[in-house]
């Protein structure tokens, strides 16, 4: 439901303490709703994330938004598009106020050529990310949506954060409307 890395975030806090006196690992702030990333729109910078909470989503093609994931400490973003070459696979919007560690593309680049930790970590994260998506399959196939309402709604109350019924009805797939009968259901 939520997503987190303590190791990549360990892994940039000791980037970002290690560069005397160079600016190639920025801390960079994002207020609550501001886009970090946006679908489509060229790569600037790797992030990751290292206070807040973050939706990950896909705007279709109808503009109809579908959030594939709430991201949370030590959630990197963008590299992907960095390996491939390629825009913006999805939009990144701040749930929260959200501080990142942000890394310029040529300096993550050389990073990864030369640094096998960090080429562990992201083979790690790819890795959980699959599992992620799988486990997120089967268990829409096997709980009722109900269920996971009760869930988002206890990761809202645990991380003291709001979101939004719409977020909510995105992140499952469904519309505002079915949610708002499964709320009035569940009181």
């Amino acid at each position: 439901m939520l997503r987190t890395n303590q190791a990549f975030l360990k892994y940039f806090e000791e980037l970002y303490m290690k560069q005397e006196g160079r600016e190639e690992v920025v801390v960079k702030d994002f207020s609550r709703e501001e886009n970090i990333l946006i679908q489509h729109q060229p790569l600037s910078k790797v992030m990751l994330i290292k206070e807040g909470v973050a939706k990950c989503y896909l705007t279709e093609e109808n503009g109809k938004e579908y959030i594939v994931e709430f991201l949370g400490n030590g959630e990197i973003l963008g590299e992907v598009e960095l390996m491939k070459n390629i825009s913006c696979l999805c939009g990144v919007k701040a749930v929260s106020e959200v501080t990142v560690y942000e890394v310029n593309v040529s300096y993550f680049k050389s990073l990864i050529k030369n640094d096998l930790a960090l080429n562990h970590l992201l083979l790690d994260s790819f890795a959980e990310r699959i599992i992620n998506t799988s486990s997120r399959a089967s268990y829409q196939q096997l709980y009722t949506v109900e269920h996971t309402v009760t869930q988002l709604l206890n990761m809202q109350s645990k991380q003291g954060i709001q979101i939004s019924k719409e977020d909510m009805a995105a992140y499952l797939g469904i519309t505002v409307r079915s949610l708002n009968r499964i709320l009035k259901d569940l009181k």
